[in-house]
Protein backbone atom coordinates (compact mmCIF):
# COMPACT_ATOMS: atom_id res chain seq x y z
CA UNK A 1 0.00 0.00 0.00
CA UNK A 2 1.44 3.27 -0.63
CA UNK A 3 0.47 6.90 0.80
CA UNK A 4 0.80 10.09 -0.87
CA UNK A 5 1.57 12.84 1.65
CA UNK A 6 1.68 16.84 0.99
CA UNK A 7 2.96 19.34 3.30
CA UNK A 8 2.32 23.09 2.42
CA UNK A 9 3.36 25.56 4.57
CA UNK A 10 0.79 28.49 5.07
CA UNK A 11 0.55 31.51 7.02
CA UNK A 12 -2.40 32.67 8.67
CA UNK A 13 -2.87 35.73 5.88
CA UNK A 14 -2.71 32.62 3.19
CA UNK A 15 -5.91 31.36 5.27
CA UNK A 16 -7.92 34.71 5.94
CA UNK A 17 -9.64 36.99 4.08
CA UNK A 18 -11.01 40.31 5.19
CA UNK A 19 -13.24 42.26 2.91
CA UNK A 20 -14.70 45.78 3.96
CA UNK A 21 -17.22 47.72 2.02
CA UNK A 22 -19.30 51.01 2.44
CA UNK A 23 -22.51 51.45 0.17
CA UNK A 24 -23.92 54.80 0.24
CA UNK A 25 -27.52 54.61 -0.96
CA UNK A 26 -29.80 57.50 -1.73
CA UNK A 27 -33.01 55.59 0.01
CA UNK A 28 -34.46 55.07 3.19
CA UNK A 29 -33.46 52.14 5.37
CA UNK A 30 -36.78 50.26 4.51
CA UNK A 31 -36.53 50.40 0.84
CA UNK A 32 -32.64 49.91 0.88
CA UNK A 33 -33.04 46.72 3.36
CA UNK A 34 -35.89 45.20 0.78
CA UNK A 35 -33.40 45.89 -2.20
CA UNK A 36 -30.30 43.99 -0.31
CA UNK A 37 -32.93 40.97 0.30
CA UNK A 38 -34.09 41.00 -3.31
CA UNK A 39 -30.33 41.38 -4.95
CA UNK A 40 -29.23 38.47 -3.02
CA UNK A 41 -32.32 36.30 -3.35
CA UNK A 42 -34.30 36.15 -6.82
CA UNK A 43 -32.44 38.98 -8.75
CA UNK A 44 -28.97 38.06 -8.20
CA UNK A 45 -26.67 37.74 -11.18
CA UNK A 46 -23.35 36.35 -12.36
CA UNK A 47 -20.80 39.63 -13.41
CA UNK A 48 -22.10 39.34 -17.08
CA UNK A 49 -25.63 39.83 -15.74
CA UNK A 50 -26.54 36.20 -16.43
CA UNK A 51 -29.43 35.18 -13.65
CA UNK A 52 -28.16 33.10 -10.88
CA UNK A 53 -31.18 33.39 -8.50
CA UNK A 54 -30.81 32.34 -5.08
CA UNK A 55 -33.30 31.40 -2.24
CA UNK A 56 -32.93 33.24 0.87
CA UNK A 57 -35.27 32.67 4.06
CA UNK A 58 -35.11 36.18 6.27
CA UNK A 59 -35.43 34.29 9.74
CA UNK A 60 -32.49 33.58 11.95
CA UNK A 61 -31.39 29.91 10.91
CA UNK A 62 -32.64 30.45 7.49
CA UNK A 63 -30.98 28.78 4.49
CA UNK A 64 -29.62 31.08 1.77
CA UNK A 65 -28.87 28.51 -1.29
CA UNK A 66 -28.90 28.26 -5.09
CA UNK A 67 -32.01 25.70 -5.54
CA UNK A 68 -31.02 24.00 -9.01
CA UNK A 69 -34.25 21.75 -9.01
CA UNK A 70 -35.56 18.16 -8.47
CA UNK A 71 -33.21 18.48 -5.00
CA UNK A 72 -30.31 19.68 -6.32
CA UNK A 73 -28.41 23.21 -4.94
CA UNK A 74 -25.70 24.55 -3.36
CA UNK A 75 -25.92 25.95 0.22
CA UNK A 76 -24.23 28.85 0.57
CA UNK A 77 -25.03 29.91 3.77
CA UNK A 78 -27.44 30.50 6.93
CA UNK A 79 -29.13 33.20 8.73
CA UNK A 80 -26.98 34.07 11.82
CA UNK A 81 -28.89 37.01 13.04
CA UNK A 82 -31.40 39.60 11.25
CA UNK A 83 -32.87 42.81 12.50
CA UNK A 84 -35.15 44.48 10.11
CA UNK A 85 -33.82 46.41 8.55
CA UNK A 86 -30.62 47.24 10.27
CA UNK A 87 -28.80 43.98 10.40
CA UNK A 88 -28.29 40.81 7.88
CA UNK A 89 -25.44 38.42 8.46
CA UNK A 90 -24.67 35.02 7.45
CA UNK A 91 -22.30 32.45 8.17
CA UNK A 92 -21.63 28.88 5.54
CA UNK A 93 -19.05 28.43 2.69
CA UNK A 94 -20.67 30.34 0.36
CA UNK A 95 -19.64 29.98 -3.03
CA UNK A 96 -16.36 28.10 -2.12
CA UNK A 97 -16.54 24.30 -2.22
CA UNK A 98 -13.79 23.24 0.16
CA UNK A 99 -12.91 24.00 3.63
CA UNK A 100 -13.93 27.60 4.17
CA UNK A 101 -16.20 29.33 6.70
CA UNK A 102 -17.45 33.00 6.15
CA UNK A 103 -19.59 35.47 8.18
CA UNK A 104 -20.78 37.96 6.35
CA UNK A 105 -22.51 40.94 7.88
CA UNK A 106 -24.68 44.08 6.45
CA UNK A 107 -25.29 46.52 8.93
CA UNK A 108 -27.40 49.57 8.07
CA UNK A 109 -28.02 52.97 9.51
CA UNK A 110 -29.57 56.01 8.39
CA UNK A 111 -27.37 58.50 6.86
CA UNK A 112 -27.75 61.98 5.52
CA UNK A 113 -31.42 61.60 4.40
CA UNK A 114 -30.29 57.96 2.70
CA UNK A 115 -28.63 54.37 4.10
CA UNK A 116 -24.91 53.65 4.68
CA UNK A 117 -24.64 50.05 4.34
CA UNK A 118 -21.40 48.87 6.18
CA UNK A 119 -20.84 45.50 4.42
CA UNK A 120 -18.11 42.97 6.30
CA UNK A 121 -16.45 39.70 4.93
CA UNK A 122 -14.50 37.52 7.05
CA UNK A 123 -13.53 33.69 6.19
CA UNK A 124 -11.13 31.33 6.84
CA UNK A 125 -10.36 28.03 5.41
CA UNK A 126 -8.15 27.11 2.82
CA UNK A 127 -9.08 30.39 0.39
CA UNK A 128 -8.47 29.73 -3.83
CA UNK A 129 -6.35 32.82 -4.93
CA UNK A 130 -8.93 33.04 -7.61
CA UNK A 131 -11.86 33.33 -4.75
CA UNK A 132 -9.16 35.74 -2.61
CA UNK A 133 -9.28 38.31 -5.64
CA UNK A 134 -12.42 37.87 -7.85
CA UNK A 135 -14.45 37.82 -4.51
CA UNK A 136 -14.30 42.07 -4.53
CA UNK A 137 -15.12 42.71 -7.94
CA UNK A 138 -18.42 39.80 -7.39
CA UNK A 139 -19.54 41.63 -3.81
CA UNK A 140 -19.24 45.42 -5.62
CA UNK A 141 -21.06 44.18 -8.41
CA UNK A 142 -23.74 43.50 -5.80
CA UNK A 143 -23.52 46.01 -3.99
CA UNK A 144 -23.65 48.64 -7.06
CA UNK A 145 -27.31 46.61 -8.07
CA UNK A 146 -28.45 46.99 -4.68
CA UNK A 147 -27.68 50.62 -4.47
CA UNK A 148 -29.61 50.99 -7.89
CA UNK A 149 -32.47 48.67 -6.91
CA UNK A 150 -33.01 50.71 -3.65
CA UNK A 151 -32.65 54.04 -5.67
CA UNK A 152 -35.34 53.24 -8.22
CA UNK A 153 -32.35 52.54 -11.21
CA UNK A 154 -33.75 49.10 -11.55
CA UNK A 155 -37.47 47.71 -12.22
CA UNK A 156 -38.37 45.25 -9.12
CA UNK A 157 -38.84 41.70 -10.00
Amino acid sequence: MSTAMAKVNRTIEDLTLEIKQEIHVKASLEKTFAALLEQLGPRNERLDGTPMPLKLEAWPGGRWYRDLGDGNGHLWAHVQAIKKPTLLEFYGPLFMSYPVSSNLQYRLTENDGGTLIEFRHTALGLITEEHRTGVVTGWGHVHEMVQKLAEGRLQAH
